[in-house]
């Protein structure tokens, strides 16, 4: 939702810090005839308590609120005062939530008495938890004025009436208005007076009023507020004739969040201390908090609902959750904002209103681990209580334009894996309906979850009407709510023995496959004049944007959109493609390599639109993917070139007020604009925007390579997908789709194109999906009822559940609002009916009047169907084909144990998130990526020891002193650790896997100690991991003595290190220093380990041993030094290493030859013989 409400407190901080700072609307920016008073607010904010804490903590915590509330506002003391709530509560005087001309300590009481209580207003109960106080206002009530502005489609509105208060009655019939077009500046304060002021006596009063208005709308504009109404407004004239008083009593807001890019910092400021307290000098102390939003009263925000709002907002995609009953037996989870409504719909049309628990959506390609986190926390809500009848789990939703399917069915059904004990106790059914790229794949693993998980789920495709499984969840009759084709159900319910609700009174098979289908008129020929095979006129007619020659600019990199529109293309057998070419502003001009069915092609990209426009003259559309940030500047600029005669923006988020300017400019410039927040729109065998009709797919089974006879106009982008499916099934296939977009004001209405599609002659049979929210529908109403339209339209609205609810819920869309009874979907069915159009009484039974429709017009000779040409073949992609295990190739590589593919890293099939959640550290990542298995803790903390211990061993060390030599010469980091790393070796760190096999063979061939010691002296060998240069029986070595005390205490067993004692007890009776050294003890252990943790077999042990897993950790742990020397060689800024010639013996080879008698001056002289010695 675009324009939410903000709280009283706030709005009149905006007005007291902006009021005389917004730059003026009018042409010349009037003085002001009127003073504003100062800012005193006080606020008392307990949103953090919660209800189920004790009384004494509630009182502790309304108390502080109290005092810290004193204490920033001294002049509570001293004043008498106004007391409310503040929580977007309407007629509170009437409810008996207001405290008049009160004392501070009255005001304390009043509040003490109410706070985090539970009130209600008229039907609706919540808990109040924040409180306003005020200045009271003496005043008389001929000074009570009203004013309100409100934002329209082409303008704002000002709305004002000499008669303001409580009681001021029937706004809409009294009010004197002022409408301002949204591309012309505010009138001058005088005529500001005429329209709006005649019924105010004193001069001196209609020019403050005048003067306050103009100032009032430029802070309206300036940010981005929707709707703003002041009720009542106070003038006080002052008794010295010097200007009045102008005060703001009663205010209620929505500002456009979807600004708040451009605002939001304008929001914050004014909510500053330095604003609210006058504080000053503090750094930051002029930016304050984030504007809030607060739910609307008796919808206080659940911890759930709280946690799915926060991932909403760190994502691009869109999760909503709306808790409507905890105890609830009808859940849902369902993908896309339109669908999610019909779900309701026909929940509630079957009278579950009152079991329906949730209203949510998911949509715009969640990740997998985003759907398991909205999932999970669906689940957790569901399972917590019981049910007398179980409980029901409908996981719905249209057909995806690019949400992979298996991918958010992945994170389902992890959800429903870890909460599988709990929905077997609560009797849980799952009945599914889901289609889209990759939907085979996704109900394939439902379908397999099904037969393990242990309680029932029904999975169903596309070949089942999208709300279809409701009435089969609930036990009721579906009417109307499948298809009747002759396409095989790709995906056949076994559970069941057909498809849920097949109408029976579908008279005209819509494929033509059978001679029983064969209408009464005779079929035409195939023509040679349809849309796909028209030859290039000049120019096309206003009716048709879109032909099979329309040529298209793609602004924004978006190869997958462009390469979705060339398969398009390709399987309509267009002789050119749809597009021209790209405009990246940020990349230079270059090329991008695309598919022409399966050969190879190159699209120019530009940097500019104006040399797109300049080199490609034939474009007329451009599909504009710029984000909300930009949009609207760069349409601005579409609009300037006059070869552009349609815009499509994908964008959501757009600013209402930036969507409005473009729709006035794009009036003036007669180009179509579809949007913003839209997927595009499709015309058959012709043209698609963008993503539109989702994957090649569903493209081929809707029959959208082919012009059919029926044109629809939509909000919904998943909803058009969910069209085609049905038109498609139902007649003889889709003429024309357009989604006009989800917002409050689209760049054109569902009129604007229904005209069109009167105009075509092409085009037969008219169908309108509207939904809650916004009257435009009403126009389409009134142009049938004036025979503006006289083709048969086929009209529905959704969101007929809303009246249904106790409380205000928001539906996908930010237009899916009804602000009056008159935006509600049932009045609009009303309306659409009274006026001529077909409306079905259920969404579900859309298909079956659809049919009824078009045969009418089969029999009547209006529509004449034509043979079904040969399905194209689909060219697919070679990653799609493989995705979709459609094809196979050898693997260049294999890996067994990091796997990246999904949109959850893998360690050895452990979730990267998991790893972080169990805590499982560094040694459990390496049992992961070495050993493919999570090793006993004990074992995971031995491999960190071993880390640990062998991480340096100081500076003097071969690969120490070679990564310092080499960091000293300039070189990078990762040569200098190669340097260090290659001297490991039998003589330097790597003897572990040498010393654990010396000694487990021993071991295994059942040798003893001394035997062992005797073999390995008579084949004049050293025993590996025995000696040290330095340590020895009565200087041992710390770190032997540290791992093998370890590995003593917690290993199951540790015969080897045992042996390896008996060893050392043979070598240091020879030898004080031939101990057992750090690599002997770390090889020994880590055989123990391998053979005796019980996670590894014998073979696996020894292959581990032998493949230089134990030299690994050497080489992993010493890694950890060089770096270290490396970087202190480089923060000591150390020059390049010269070793001192002192250091070295110089020893001449003649010298050599003729005995030991050089001096310490003899030098030798190599490859230069004649050069003699000195």
């Amino acid at each position: 939702m675009s324009a939410k409400a903000i709280r009283e407190y706030d709005g009149k901080l905006l007005l007291a810090n902006y009021l005389l700072q917004s730059p003026t609307l009018a042409e010349e920016k009037p003085a002001a005839a009127f003073v504003q008073p100062a800012t005193r607010l006080a606020q008392v904010n307990l949103n953090q308590v919660s209800t189920t804490e004790s009384a004494e903590k509630i009182a502790e915590a309304v108390d502080a609120a109290l005092d810290r509330a004193e204490r920033l506002n001294p002049w509570l003391l001293t004043t008498k005062l106004v007391a409310k709530p503040d929580q977007l509560i309407k007629r509170r005087g009437k409810s008996g939530l207001l405290l008049l001309n009160a004392e501070w300590d009255a005001v304390k009481q009043w509040i003490r008495e109410r706070a985090v209580k539970e009130a209600s207003v008229g039907t609706i109960s919540g808990v109040l938890k924040t409180f306003l106080v005020e200045p009271f206002v003496p005043h008389a009530q001929d000074v009570e004025y009203y004013v309100c502005i409100q934002s329209h489609r082409d303008g704002d509105e000002i709305l004002f009436t000499h008669e303001g208060g409580i009681d001021i009655g029937d706004v809409d019939a009294k009010a004197l208005r002022l409408p301002i077009p949204i591309d012309q500046a505010l009138p001058p304060s005088e005529r500001i007076a005429s329209a709006l002021l005649a019924d105010i006596s004193s001069e001196t009063q209609r020019n403050a009023l005048a003067t306050f208005i103009e100032r009032l709308y430029a802070v309206y504009v300036d940010l981005n507020f929707t709707y703003l109404e002041i009720n009542p407004l106070v003038v006080l004239e002052s008794a010295d004739g010097s200007a009045p008083q102008v005060i703001y009593l009663d205010l209620a807001a929505k500002l456009d969040q979807t600004a708040e890019f451009e605002s939001g910092d304008k929001w914050a400021r004014a909510r500053s201390d330095a604003v609210v307290y006058g504080t000053t000098g503090a750094a930051g102390s002029d930016v304050g908090p984030a504007m809030d939003f607060p739910a609307p009263f008796g919808r206080e925000l659940s911890r759930e609902e709280a946690y799915i709002q926060e991932l909403d907002a760190k994502t691009g995609a869109s999760l909503k959750l709306t808790i409507l009953n905890k105890n609830g037996r009808v859940w849902t989870m369902v993908a896309g904002g339109g669908a999610s409504v019909v779900y309701s719909d026909a929940i509630a049309a079957l009278g579950y209103a009152n079991e329906l628990a949730n209203y949510g959506e998911y949509s715009g390609a969640p990740s997998e681990t985003q759907t398991y986190e909205y999932a999970k926390t669906i689940l957790d809500l569901m399972t917590r209580t019981q049910h007398p009848d179980g409980k029901v789990l409908i996981i719905g939703g249209g057909i995806a334009n690019f949400t992979n399917v298996a991918t958010t069915f992945k994170g389902i059904i992890r959800a429903l894996k870890e909460y599988k004990q709990a929905l077997i106790a609560t009797n849980v059914r799952v009945f599914v309906r889901r289609a889209g790229p990759n939907w085979q794949e996704g109900l394939r693993a439902m379908r397999e979850l099904g037969e393990t998980l242990g309680i029932e789920i029904r999975v169903y495709g596309p070949e089942t009407h999208v709300t279809a499984i409701v009435p089969l969840a609930l036990g009721k009759a579906s009417a109307g709510a499948g298809f009747k084709d002759s396409l095989a159900k790709q995906i056949p319910d076994s559970t069941v023995p057909s498809t849920p609700g097949t109408p029976s009174q579908m008279d005209v098979d819509p494929l033509r496959s059978g001679a029983s289908a064969t209408p009464s008129v005779p079929v035409a020929a195939p023509s040679s004049s349809t849309a796909a095979d028209a030859e290039v006129t000049a120019s096309a007619p206003w009716y048709s944007p879109f032909t099979a020659h329309t040529r298209s600019i793609v602004y924004g990199m978006q190869p997958r959109a462009v390469q979705g529109m060339l398969d398009f293309d390709y399987i309509c057998k267009r002789k050119v493609p749809s597009v021209a070419c790209m405009v990246y502003p940020f990349g230079g001009n270059h090329v991008q390599k695309f598919y022409w069915g399966t050969q190879e092609t190159l699209l120019p990209v530009f940097s500019s639109l104006k040399e797109a426009a300049k080199r490609f003259p034939d474009a007329d559309v451009v599909v504009n993917f710029a984000s909300c940030r930009s949009v609207y500047e760069s349409t601005k600029e579409m609009l300037g070139y006059p070869q552009i005669r349609t815009v499509a923006i994908i964008a959501e988020g757009v600013p209402e007020r930036h969507t409005r300017k473009l729709i006035s400019l794009s009036q003036k410039a007669n180009v179509t604009i579809i949007g913003p927040a839209t997927v595009g729109g499709i015309k058959p065998g012709c043209f698609k925007i963008g993503n539109t009709g989702g994957m090649m797919d569903n493209i081929a089974s809707s029959k959208l390579y082919r012009p059919g006879s029926v044109a629809y106009v939509s909000k919904s982008g998943g909803m058009s997908n969910e069209l085609n499916n049905i038109v498609a099934r139902t007649t003889d296939g889709v003429y024309e789709g357009v989604a006009i977009g989800g917002d409050r004001y689209p760049g054109t209405t569902f009129l604007d194109h229904m005209m069109r599609y009167e105009a075509d002659p092409e085009c037969k049979m008219l169908l309108l999906l509207g939904e809650v929210g916004g009257v435009e529908e009403y126009k389409v109403a009134e142009a049938v009822r004036a025979k503006k339209i006289t083709k048969p339209v086929v009209a529905w609205c959704i969101g007929t559940c809303a009246g249904m609810f106790e409380t205000e819920v928001q539906f996908g869309h930010a237009g899916a609002l009804a602000n009056s009874d008159s935006e509600t979907a049932e009045a609009k069915n009303a309306s659409l009916r009274a006026a001529g159009v077909h409306v079905p009484d259920t969404f579900e039974e859309l298909p079956a009047l659809l049919n009824q429709v078009y045969s009418d017009l089969v029999q009547k000779a209006v529509i004449v169907p034509r043979p079904e040409p040969e399905a194209p073949k689909i060219p697919i992609d070679y990653a799609w084909a493989q995705e979709l295990g459609l094809v196979r190739k050898p693997a260049s590589f294999v890996s067994t144990i990091c796997d990246d593919r999904g949109q959850e890293l893998l360690y050895a099939g452990m979730r990267i998130s998991d790893v972080f959640r169990e805590d499982i550290g560094i040694g459990g990542v390496l049992s992961l990526l070495w050993f493919k298995r999570r090793l006993p803790s004990y074992a995971c903390k031995f491999i960190e020891m071993v880390l640990m211990l062998t991480a340096d061993h100081g500076p003097a060390v071969s690969g120490a002193h070679n990564t310092i030599v080499t960091a000293r010469a300039g070189k990078d980091l990762i040569s200098s650790l190669c340097s260090g790393l290659l001297t490991i070796g039998d003589r330097f760190g790597g003897a572990l896997d040498g010393a654990a096999d010396l000694f487990s063979t021993a071991y295994d061939k059942g040798l003893s100690p001394r035997e062992f010691v005797d073999s390995m002296r008579r084949q004049n060998k050293l025993i590996l991991g025995i000696g040290h240069k330095i340590k020895s029986r009565t200087n041992p070595d710390l770190r032997v003595s540290i791992i093998t005390e370890y590995a003593t205490k917690n290993f199951p067993a540790t015969p080897i290190l045992d042996y390896a004692r008996a060893v050392e007890g043979i070598t240091t009776a020879k030898k004080d220093n031939l101990i057992l050294n750090v690599d002997g003890a770390i090889g020994v252990l880590f055989v123990d380990l391998l053979r005796h943790s019980g996670a590894f077999s014998r073979e696996e042990a020894d292959e581990y041993a032998r493949i230089g897993t134990l030299n690994g950790l050497f080489v992993l742990g010493r890694s950890i030094g060089f770096i270290g020397h490396y970087l202190d060689q480089k923060r000591l800024k150390q020059g390049l290493y010269r070793h001192p010639w002192d250091d070295i013996s110089y020893l001449n080879p003649a010298a050599l030859q003729g005995g030991m008698s050089a001096t310490k001056n003899d030098r030798v002289q190599v490859g230069a013989a004649k050069i003699t010695s000195k």
